[in-house]
Order: structure tokens, then sequence, then C-alpha cells
């Protein structure tokens, strides 16, 4: 069998420029993956918080927020599209200033902590992206229902910190409708939807 001598000759060529290319490749993808930044929600120095308010009967707005929740994010400003979250929520620290009412918050006629003493937000995509603002897409876990939301985000801040540390903020707000979640008990027309406001500060890993 006869081999053309061109064809030997343009093994040696097509390898290099092979290992040249996947060699680039590899260059490419360090260097994005090293743009994305990760944080850590800082909830220890209570830098954080999730707050809730919903309407009384129509006549006044009660408020509140969940005392202990985790989580952590990643952000490049450079492409906030690719930025993710995953937060999670111990249901049962819900705070509304007021002991006896928390408790029955807590009971199966509203959050059913017993059953589900948690929820979770993991986030899928985001969409209409700009320096400062951005809409967050992801799966809500919330009285064992989970249902895809979107949460309209805006930036605070970035930089460093005093102790050597950088940080990223971020203030996200949503109205949702508690029956979706399967929680239905009746406080009336006006007390069909709560508001949720997500306030996070992440210190950079």
């Amino acid at each position: 069998m006869m081999t053309n001598n061109n064809t030997l000759n343009a093994r040696p060529k097509l390898q290099l420029f092979s290992r040249s290319l996947l060699a680039a490749a590899g260059i490419w993808l360090a260097a994005t993956s090293a743009q994305a930044a990760d944080y850590v929600i800082d909830t220890k120095g209570a830098h954080a918080s999730v707050n809730f308010a919903i309407q009384h009967l129509g006549y006044s707005w009660l408020t509140g927020r969940f005392n202990e929740f985790s989580g952590e994010f990643s952000y490049d400003a450079a492409n906030p599209e690719a930025s993710k979250i995953k937060v999670e929520i111990n249901v049962a620290s819900v705070d509304s200033n007021h002991a006896e009412r928390d408790k029955h918050i807590r009971s199966k006629d509203f959050l059913n902590t017993d059953k589900h003493p948690t929820a979770t937000f993991v986030s899928t995509g985001v969409k209409n992206a700009s320096a400062e603002k951005f809409d967050l897409d992801g799966n809500l876990t919330f009285n064992g229902v989970t249902k895809p939301i979107t949460i309209a985000v805006s930036k605070v801040g970035e930089g460093k910190d005093p102790w050597g540390g950088y940080r990223a903020g971020f203030s996200g707000e949503i109205t949702l409708k508690p029956s979706e979640f399967g929680l239905t008990y009746n406080l009336g027309p006006a007390s069909e939807t709560v508001k949720l406001w997500l306030n996070v500060e992440g210190i950079k890993q």
C-alpha cells in the first residue's frame, strides 16, 4: 500500500494544531471560571435579612422576618447573566414580634413547620440583566410545594471591606400568593398575597 508523503508530513502538524487548540481552550475556560466570584451570605454578621409583609383583614400591614437562613451566590459584574444563588430558610424562625401569633403562624393553619421546617430557593437563570438590575428566575420550595418564581433584583453595591475582604450586596423583591403553596387559611381578600424582601450581603470566598 502506497502512502502519500504529503499525508505523512501533515500528521505532525495536525497533532500540533490539535494540542494548541486544546491548550487554548483550557486557558480560556480557566480564565472564564476565574471571573465569577463565589460569596457566602453574611448572616453571621446580620448583614442580610428575609422580610415579609401581609395585610391583616385589609386594615393594617403585618410585617415580620425569618431570623435563621443561610446561602451562597456567584456573581461577576462583567457577566451578570451567569449569576447563581441558593438560599435555605428555617421557616420555624418566623418572627412577627408577637410570641402567641408566631406560635399560630408555625401551626398547621399556616406554615406547618413541624412537617415542612425549611424553605429553599435555587436560581435557574438570569434575564433582563444590566449593571444595576436583573430578574432572577428560580424554584421556590415552600410548605412542600415547589414553584418557579422570578425575583426582581437590584444591586446595592460591591467593594472592599475594612477587614481586608471583598463584599457584594443585593436586594430582591417579589409578591406571592400563599394559596399557590398550599397555605389556604382565609384572612380575607386583602390577605391573598404576601410581599417578600430578600436582602443579601455576601463575603467573597
